[in-house]
């Protein structure tokens, strides 16, 4: 098999994350379940990221610096070509104005910190296959 045809079979995630302990937590998790794994550690980079080729699915953080988890989700839904991306919010805010906000900037799945890793596996394999 080819670079560009396993490349097209392997579904791609971004990671936003600014904890780097987190952020290679999960990195390491998708990729040894088959997951292809972009990471951003903000916003604004995940914005740039999306823009220059679209994964199959964006799991991300809510309190980054800079632009945030909400403002990253209500950017790609403005985009036609992100709109239909779907994203995981995975999170320590876990009142439910933060589940509401979540859900009302466009996020499809919130997950709280500490998170079960096989659990998220398990939301992003429903999601991406």
């Amino acid at each position: 098999m080819d670079a560009q045809t396993e490349k097209s079979i392997t579904p791609r995630i971004l990671v936003v994350e600014d904890d780097i302990n987190i952020l290679r937590q999960i990195e390491f998790n998708l990729q040894t379940n088959g997951y292809g794994v972009e990471t951003a550690t903000n916003g604004a980079d995940a914005l740039k990221a999306l823009l220059n080729s679209k994964p199959d699915l964006l799991i991300t953080d809510i309190m980054m610096p800079g632009m945030d988890g909400y403002e990253l989700v209500a950017a790609l839904r403005e985009d036609e070509q992100l709109s239909d991306l779907p994203v995981i919010m995975l999170t320590a805010k876990t009142q439910d104005s933060d589940v509401t906000e979540g859900y009302n900037s466009g996020t499809d799945l919130y997950l709280t910190k500490p998170f079960n890793p096989t659990e998220l596996l398990r939301f992003v394999r429903r999601i991406v296959g």
